[in-house]
């Protein structure tokens, strides 16, 4: 039986001691003179990328090659291994350790692997399953507790035939509790900030059980870890899912609880469990005002974006609660979560978004508020109302933002009107000016707008405006995708 357990820094293997003892930097990993990863970091992604993506040192693959006389080369090497995590995460794919691809091996997430896939049979074979609440140990409320529990389990039976009982007896299908330390199934907790907790897959004895290390900061809301969103996460593997490359799946393996965003099962887990189960006789009547939520795609026709910004080399489109990077030297542009390189800082539903090169900022829009980061960190005193910036107190949002690096300054538009603010004396140069006068042939209000590859591109709806600023008119529309460069559609097709 494996185990499924989310994870930190920690990576226990089934069966086997923490993999902590490794060599200070492995022949395998890129070597980069003055720039590259310190030598904690090295280890630390080797250690990742060995439990979450299957890479063996060359000494492992020598010595599994002598033991069982397989080819030693049989595995990709630790960039393959980098770029294949980057995939799955929406990164550039570079195969190098930059610093957002540490950042997000370090964030909290499920320590199953992202390579791994579970067979059909792997199952419960019945319809209702049976849990019991045991070793509860907290200072939080049981009440509170058991009702989270409740909503998690309903989130599942909800689109799938499956019941969930509550015993109080100690037979029961699936056995949660809170524990401390080594709790005698093989893969002890770390205390505080470490493994958060870990579940088995569907099966006799020991099989669906689940369990939460007591020791961590569990809360009902942003603070801490949300308990509801684990929780889900959990069942679901309790159930026999494994985790999905989709970043708006309660599936997805890194813990991303926004405060603004209830968890639910997205249109990918409704998929995945009904494969396995089933559709529930009561999802259409449930479901046929709010289906569940799709991940945006990339390929869809009528897609629109909040906002575009340049962003060093790259180009970032968002959408909800997400985002995909264009990156000159890569053909693939990847989707994830805003919060995936902004935790927690950057809000959701974005109005417009640009950045300073000259100051090192990325500034953000929402509603009346702003927001400027530095190194991915919000600036004291943010967020701020953007009539600090210089807007008279009609202007009750920002639609989007155009920022030319070379003359610093900005244009920001607000319905029919556009303004002009100086970021080198921090203040609008003179009243605002209609759209149609200064950037003629556009539609209004704009969507987003960047400044790229020698023109200006603005958006509205699933229109692509690509505008010559010198000669003032548009020199091409297409759809507002082309830049994503679509070659396929994904797998969101009809329920």
């Amino acid at each position: 039986m494996r185990m499924l357990w989310l994870s930190l820094l920690t990576f226990m293997m089934p069966g086997r001691t923490p993999v902590m003892a490794l060599p200070l930097r492995s022949p395998d990993l890129p070597m980069r003179p003055h720039a590259g990863p310190s030598e904690a970091d090295q280890e630390f992604a080797e250690a990742y990328l060995r439990h979450f993506y299957g890479y063996e040192h060359k000494s492992e693959r020598r010595r599994r090659a002598a033991d069982t006389d397989v080819d030693a080369d049989w595995t990709t090497g630790l960039c393959d291994k980098v770029e294949k995590m980057q995939r799955f995460f929406g990164l550039p794919p570079s195969g190098e350790l930059t610093k957002e691809t540490l950042a997000v091996m370090k964030r909290p997430r499920c320590g199953l692997s992202d390579v791994e896939r579970f067979g059909e049979t792997i199952r419960w074979k019945k319809k209702t399953l049976s849990y019991r609440i045991a070793g509860y140990n907290l200072s939080i409320p049981a009440s509170k507790v058991h009702k989270v529990f409740r909503a998690a389990w309903k989130l599942w039976s909800n689109v799938t035939p499956m019941k969930f009982r509550k015993r109080s007896r100690k037979e029961a299908d699936i056995v949660i509790s809170f524990h401390n330390g080594d709790h005698k199934d093989g893969s002890p907790f770390d205390g505080k900030g470490g493994i958060l907790a870990h579940a088995f897959l569907p099966g006799y004895g020991i099989g669906g059980d689940v369990h939460f290390d007591a020791d961590e900061d569990w809360s009902f809301n942003s603070t801490g870890f949300n308990l509801f969103a684990v929780t889900a996460h959990e069942f679901g593997h309790a159930l026999g899912l494994p985790h999905s490359p989709d970043p708006g799946a309660i599936m997805y393996p890194a813990y991303s609880f926004a405060p603004s965003y209830e968890p639910q099962l997205s249109f990918r887990d409704v998929k995945d469990v009904q494969h396995l189960y089933g559709v529930s006789p009561n999802f259409a009547s449930l479901f046929s005002k709010k289906p569940p939520p799709r991940t945006p795609d990339k390929c869809d026709p009528h897609l629109s974006f909040d906002a575009v910004t340049e962003l060093q080399q790259e180009v970032l489109f968002f959408k909800d609660r997400f985002m995909w990077r264009k990156h000159p030297q890569f053909d693939e542009t990847g989707i994830t979560l805003i919060s995936s390189l902004w935790p927690d800082s950057v809000p959701s539903y974005l109005d417009a978004v640009y950045e300073n090169v000259d100051k090192n900022l990325v500034v953000f829009f929402k509603g009346h508020q702003y927001w400027m980061l530095r190194q991915l960190i919000v600036e004291e005193g943010f967020p701020r109302n953007i009539s600090d910036l210089g807007f008279p107190s009609r202007i009750k949002s920002v639609d989007a933002a155009l920022h030319f690096r070379n003359d610093r300054y900005t244009v920001f538009f607000t319905g029919h009107e556009c303004w002009r603010y100086n970021e080198q004396q921090k203040m609008m140069e003179g009243p605002a000016a209609l759209i149609e006068q200064e950037w003629p042939g556009l539609p209004t209000p704009i969507d987003a707008a960047v400044v790229y590859d020698g023109f200006v591109h603005f958006f509205k709806g699933n229109v692509h405006y690509k505008y010559d600023s010198n000669s003032k008119h548009v020199v091409s529309t297409s759809p507002a995708n082309e830049l994503l460069e679509c070659k396929e559609r994904n797998d969101n097709q009809i329920l």
